[in-house]
């Protein structure tokens, strides 16, 4: 697979960041010290997380992780980056879940000793399902796998969704929910909306984009049942495995109040998107992995609920998604990295599978798109 180069994500100095960083950590743990600064390997793409250990005086070393706010100067993914708010989601999850999540140690509004907001947690230990190059390729853990320990990964996947939705208390998420009018489900949608205005402002829009939105109101769902605590962006990407246990959930900077279908959508969606990534390749990629209705059927057997209008869900990950990659792209024009292509909508990456969704046409069986059937039925 011939990709374009990764994208930058920040423009800071990481010698000058850590230096800053152990000023800022001498001031609540006097002697102690920071080791050098080190960035994942893989994954993430807007808020900048950074790897170190401390070591203070009479006590073992401690892992930590930083979760910096994004640099403004690259370009960001997001318009805002609340750090506030993840910290207190993941205190929450924490303290009325039994999903696992890093502990979180300390939380620094002032952007004053890094430039930006940032929290620090404990470092989860494991293994992640990288995304460059995708985990549907080989040479990587998940790939090399077997089909029994691939399905014990994604069953405790499920379980940590079913745990979330079912065990969080809903009055403890109600900072989430937007301002505006209308159901959960609507201000969230209003709320992409008003990101892709955010991001094609001044610069060519999409009429792909513009065509789903428009499609996701003709399926819009009569019953959108309750309102959950939602991860956001719920895929195996940013879990941390145990062996093929989840031990860690990361990033919550997407987490919002509204059914649990927007949990199920993305993670079946974004392993799609991997998915047929790879067949384009001419590749077999993981295709029993995360299966549309093994993953409903299993939801519903572990909630007692039966996940309903996912057309409309499948299709809102692939939007939303295709929102992010355009930024994403946008980002890369930005710094020089690619040129830029006569359609805009040549920039969305899963673009077919997008057509696809909004046609009606996309088989979730294995396939990208399936031939419309003859009147004989052939």
């Amino acid at each position: 697979m011939t990709t374009a180069p990764r994208p930058r994500t920040t423009t800071r100095d990481p010698q000058d960041l850590a230096r800053r960083l152990s000023a800022w950590l001498s001031a609540r743990l006097p002697g102690a010290r920071t080791g050098p600064l080190a960035a994942p390997a893989s994954n993430g793409m807007s808020s900048e997380t950074l790897l170190f250990d401390i070591d203070a005086p009479g006590a073992p070393a401690v892992s930590c992780a930083l979760r910096l706010a994004a640099d403004p100067d690259a370009y960001t993914v997001f318009p805002a980056y609340d750090m506030e708010r993840q910290y207190r989601v993941m205190s929450r999850v924490a303290a009325h879940t039994d999903v696992p999540v890093p502990r979180v140690l300390w939380l620094e509004t002032d952007p004053g000793p890094l430039g930006a907001p940032f929290f620090v947690m404990e470092q989860a230990h494991g293994r992640v399902p990288p995304d460059v190059m995708p985990y549907t390729y080989e040479g990587n853990w998940l790939h090399a796998a077997t089909d029994a320990e691939r399905a014990a990964l994604e069953d405790s996947t499920l379980r940590v969704l079913a745990g979330l939705h079912g065990q969080f208390p809903p009055d403890q998420g109600e900072f989430l929910l937007p301002a505006g009018e209308g159901t959960p489900l609507r201000r969230h949608v209003d709320g992409q909306r008003a990101y892709y205005a955010w991001v094609v402002e001044g610069l060519p829009r999409s009429p792909l984009i513009e065509s789903a939105f428009g499609r996701l109101e003709t399926l819009w769902p009569q019953d959108e049942g309750p309102a959950v605590l939602c991860w956001g962006d719920a895929r195996i990407g940013n879990i941390v495995y145990d062996g093929f246990e989840a031990a860690a959930v990361l990033d919550w900077e997407m987490a919002a109040i509204g059914p649990c279908e927007l949990d199920l959508g993305w993670t079946v969606y974004l392993h799609r998107f991997f998915q047929d990534l790879t067949e384009g390749s001419g590749l077999p990629g993981l295709p029993g992995l995360l299966r549309r209705r093994h993953v409903e059927r299993r939801y519903a057997e572990l909630t007692g609920h039966a996940p309903r209008d996912m057309d409309f869900y499948l299709l809102y990950a692939a939007l939303r998604h295709a929102i992010v990659m355009l930024r994403i792209a946008y980002r890369q024009l930005h710094f020089g990295e690619v040129r830029a292509p006569a359609d805009p909508d040549a920039m969305i990456l899963h673009r077919a599978s997008l057509e696809a969704l909004v046609r009606g046409t996309y088989d979730w069986s294995g396939g990208l798109a399936r031939r419309p059937e003859r009147p004989d039925g052939a």
